[in-house]
């Protein structure tokens, strides 16, 4: 029972660890999120179970602008099983490289920080899976690996425990 225990506080310590998005700091390019986000902007990912079984592919349209000092993104999400959904993210500014958001189906707000290339993107989302409606906490890594390419890594966990990941990358439209 005492390993057992041992074990639980262990992987309960891992699962709080990681690397803080201010170790990017000096990578380049640097992220200008509404710079990056603003006009459209095509995605396409896929999530997978904690297993690594690809469940879902998708596409994503995105048509972003400033709205003052809020910044508002439009989503529309295609799937590859035909369903479509729409999210529409509101964000404010909360000082030098932060960020907060609401959308439709996030509970509460997401908080985002932004250093150097990286931007982590912290929040809940209700997520529809067949009949019933699951909270589960989004963590979203993205980095600018170009002036017009970024790519995105979430780590989706349920009671601390990783439920699945959602690979993700994003391309500038460029006209």
């Amino acid at each position: 029972m005492l390993k057992a225990l041992t074990l639980l506080f262990c992987l309960s310590l891992a699962a709080c660890s990681g690397v803080d998005v201010n170790h990017y700091s000096q990578e380049k390019p640097t992220l200008e999120l509404r710079q990056f986000f603003t006009g459209r902007v095509e995605a396409w990912g896929m999530f997978q179970k904690r297993s690594g079984e690809v469940v879902k592919r998708f596409h994503v349209n995105i048509d972003s602008h400033s709205e003052g000092d809020k910044f508002v993104m439009h989503e529309d999400f295609t799937y590859s099983d035909g369903t479509k959904q729409t999210r529409v993210w509101t964000l404010h500014p909360e000082g030098p490289g932060r960020w907060r958001g609401t959308a439709g189906d996030v509970v509460g707000e997401a908080l985002g920080e932004v250093s150097g290339n990286a931007l982590r993107w912290r929040y809940v989302l209700s997520l529809p899976v067949d009949d019933k409606v699951y909270q589960v906490n989004f963590d979203d890594w993205m980095y600018l690996l170009d002036e017009n390419t970024l790519a995105n890594r979430s780590y989706l966990t349920k009671f601390g425990f990783e439920v699945g990941q959602v690979t993700l990358f994003f391309r500038k439209k460029v006209d």
